[in-house]
């Protein structure tokens, strides 16, 4: 099948190394198409995804610090433009800056890591996340995607090309979910409920009653203390009045004497003053005394009527176990609490009739979810099978179960589960992959289902690390085609030791490890022309290479070509 360059393909463009491992610096680029990593056994070549799965949000090793370096930093960057997913991740969390994306990694040989993405600090949690919508890491590991039902559920729902329907499910079984619990919540506590709003309804009646004005307590309290004290009041001010009258007069006789001309100094002038605005002060005082006298009356009536009032303010707070001046803001609390709950029955009506149209809803859209589901699984054994084949697993037999839920309750990813199964072995019952399928295995496994899915995938870039472990021969050159066919949707990054898949990249990176008495580097070269036939004779095995073994490699090259155009 041709390939055909795309405009604007999401993909992994490049990464930089800084003092991992054995690599001093490394830079590399990357095209689109299918990109094959070669060496020798030792030089490094998994070094690559290993910085790149650190990027990604895996477990930093302090260890893995070039020894007499103080950090390791690596940093990979995305071509976002056509990846949509991850653009509207960026954008939500507002990191979304053109069409690069930059995740960066900081590792410290005193085990401190920190994460960046774009330039900003970020959680390595979050690292993981926004990987997962850029990269596919296929290693031999048991971690490896494939084996997650998550992912086994979404290549299905992508394969079967109903993910708009997978996300109304989950809508509108995550609505349905929530609203159960609300409900759940309010039917559970009706009787407490029920109690707890009468008592309310009789405390709100109280302070209802009460009345208690803005600074009400305030003038109650001053008022008190002034009636309390009126007669010594009345008794302490009418001495001071007869105080200031007598001050006054004595201040005018004196005021009187200082008048005679012969007291015609400037210090006999200023006392003349001194005594002139003492006397009308005093006899200002002794007018506001009496405004005081005036206003003071002692009214036993009166006094009994505040001590009584005062005594309904505090008895009410003690009974609610707050301050005085704390009634009124619980008086408006405990309103708007019998409020909320005289609307809990409303509530509880309003939800069963919500959850009711959710739930028609839910078993619409489920009801055809499994019916797809079900058709896609069966084209997607065949499919997938047919390819097995081809990769020495003749014998194998992938299958797809959907078993049911055991709860009809809505759920958000539908009413069966996902789960890829795999026999090895004639006449054995399938079992889930990660019990059955070895390290090889499960890669070609994984393979056969990415080609096929490959189509209908949204993941821009796939990593495989030595996907051809224990094959070898027509098997691997159909290995080889296979990933470049799978280039054709999707960047593909291969690390591989034989020559029939190395032959079949459109872009060829050789890694080579230099050593001498005292350190060793990784170094990183692209191979066009001779170098890259070159490369893959060695591939081909030989101490010595031969112009038979060249002539081979040319053939590969040129055959791996002729199939398939390059991007």
């Amino acid at each position: 099948m041709p390939i055909i360059a795309t405009a604007a393909r999401p993909m992994l463009t490049h990464i930089s190394i800084q003092n991992y491992t054995i690599v001093e610096a490394l830079e590399m680029e990357f095209s689109e198409g299918m990109t094959v990593i070669t060496g020798e056994t030792g030089a490094g070549k998994s070094i690559m995804l290993d910085a790149l799965s650190l990027c990604l949000g895996d477990r930093a090793d302090p260890k893995a610090v070039r020894h007499g370096e103080e950090r390791a930093e690596i940093t990979a960057a995305f071509d976002v433009a056509g990846n949509s997913a991850a653009r509207d991740w960026l954008a939500g969390r507002d990191l979304l800056q053109g069409d690069e994306c930059l995740l960066r990694r900081v590792v410290t040989a005193e085990g401190r890591s920190r994460a960046y993405i774009n330039g900003s600090a970020s959680t390595v949690q979050d690292c993981a996340e926004l990987g997962g919508l850029l990269i596919d890491i296929h290693s031999q590991h048991a971690h490896q995607s494939l084996l997650r039902k998550g992912v086994q559920r979404q290549l299905l729902d992508a394969f079967a090309n109903h993910r708009e329907l997978a996300r109304s499910v989950e809508h509108s079984a995550s609505d349905w979910l929530r609203q159960q619990r609300e409900l759940e919540l309010l039917t559970g506590a009706r009787d407490e409920q029920t109690a707890r709003a009468q008592l309310l309804a009789y405390q709100v009646e109280e302070l209802d009653a009460l009345a208690l004005k803005d600074g009400e307590l305030t003038e109650l309290e001053a008022e008190l203390k002034q009636l309390a004290n009126a007669e010594d009041i009345l008794r302490s001010a009418h001495q001071a009045l007869e105080m200031c009258e007598e001050y006054e007069s004595g201040t005018r006789r004196a005021l009187h004497l200082m008048e005679d001309d012969t007291h015609n100094s400037r210090a006999a002038t200023s006392a003349r003053e001194l005594l002139d605005s003492a006397a009308i002060q005093l006899q200002e005082a002794r007018s506001e005394i009496q405004h005081h006298i005036d206003a003071v009356e002692v009214n036993p009536e009166r006094l009994q009527e505040v001590e009584q009032r005062l005594e309904a303010i505090y008895d009410i707070a003690r009974k609610h176990r707050v301050q005085p001046e704390q009634l009124a803001e619980l008086h408006a609390s405990l309103a708007e609490e019998a409020t909320s709950l005289a609307g809990g029955s409303a509530r509880i009506e309003e939800l069963e009739q919500s959850l009711a149209v959710l739930a028609k809803a839910y078993e619409a859209d489920a009801g055809k979810l499994s019916a797809q589901r079900a058709k896609a699984a069966r084209k997607l054994e065949k499919d997938a099978g047919r390819i097995l084949a081809t990769l020495a697993m003749e014998h194998c037999r992938f299958e797809i179960a959907l078993p049911q839920r055991e709860s009809r309750a809505p759920h958000p990813q539908g009413r069966e589960e996902v789960e890829l199964l795999i026999s090895t072995n004639p006449g054995s019952a399938a079992q889930p992959l990660a019990k059955i399928a070895s390290g090889g295995e499960l890669s070609r496994i994984s393979l056969a289902v990415q080609v096929v899915t490959a189509s209908k995938s949204a993941l821009p870039c796939m990593v495989f690390d030595e996907v051809d472990v224990g094959i070898g021969g027509a098997v691997a050159e159909v290995v080889g085609r296979l990933l470049r066919q799978l280039a054709a949707d999707t960047q593909v990054l291969c690390v591989t030791h034989l020559p029939q898949v190395a032959s079949q990249g459109h872009q060829h990176l050789q890694v080579t490890k230099v050593s001498n008495r005292k350190s060793a580097h990784t170094t990183l070269s692209q191979l066009d022309g001779d170098a890259r036939t070159e490369e893959v004779a060695r591939m081909l095995g030989g101490v010595k290479m031969t112009e038979q073994t060249l002539a081979h490699a040319r053939e590969m090259l040129a055959q791996a070509e002729e199939a398939q155009p390059a991007v």
